[in-house]
């Protein structure tokens, strides 16, 4: 029998990816203006992202340099990311994923050195990470699904892609006609719907099995 499998983008959905940012911009700018920053931030990622050649450090540098961060902090992100932390429900619901033999998978729009420290902080393993710094392109281009598909050879129909961002995830799994749980942590709304959508992580593993049952 063919395995079933949850990828998962990891920065907003698994991480705490706006407390961590905030967090840094609230101590270099200040905490009156870290929220109109991080509505910038917002913007200003994708444009860098663009054309798939920055590392996810540098887009972080680079980010913080066009927000105006004094040249001392412009890798306050770049250095700060392996210390955010999880969600406080994500290990026990990835642990109850791979209980009912789910096979886990991150695709994430970051460098290698930065997934490996926050899956030391999530704690559970995954068995596939596809990263944009490998691959060359940065979600919401199609390429981590092509490389994950590529190299798990996972059928369409088993797998199922779960993620917070609906720009960045929810509509390229759309686009590639897969089943998708769009963990909507800041209550928004967007078109396409997902397949299925919870506001965090509790409850995942009964989701996963519903849209796609255990053999047997």
């Amino acid at each position: 029998m063919a395995d079933r499998w949850a990828t998962f983008d990891c920065y907003g959905t698994l991480i705490d990816w706006n407390g961590g940012i905030r967090g840094q911009l609230a101590r270099v700018f200040g905490d009156e203006r870290a929220d109109a920053l991080l509505v910038r931030y917002h913007v200003l990622e994708p444009m860098l992202e663009a054309d798939g050649r920055r590392t996810y450090r540098d887009v972080l540098t680079e980010a913080m340099r066009g927000l105006g961060a004094p040249d001392e902090e412009e890798d306050a992100l770049a250095g700060s990311l392996p210390d955010w932390q999880p969600f406080p429900e994500v290990r026990e619901a990835l642990e109850a994923a791979r209980g009912r033999g789910w096979k886990l998978a991150i695709l994430s729009n970051t460098d290698p050195d930065y997934i490996a420290a926050s899956q030391e902080r999530i704690g559970v393993p995954f068995d596939q990470v596809i990263v944009a710094s490998e691959i060359g392109s940065y979600k919401p281009a199609p390429g981590h699904w092509q490389a994950f598909f590529e190299q798990s050879r996972a059928d369409n129909a088993l797998h199922v892609h779960v993620a917070q961002s609906h720009f960045h995830d929810i509509v390229p799994s759309d686009r590639l006609g897969l089943l998708s749980v769009w963990i909507n942590r800041l209550g928004e709304t967007g078109d396409p719907a997902p397949t299925r959508e919870l506001r965090d992580l509790r409850g995942l593993a009964d989701v996963l099995d519903e849209l796609v049952p255990p053999p047997g």
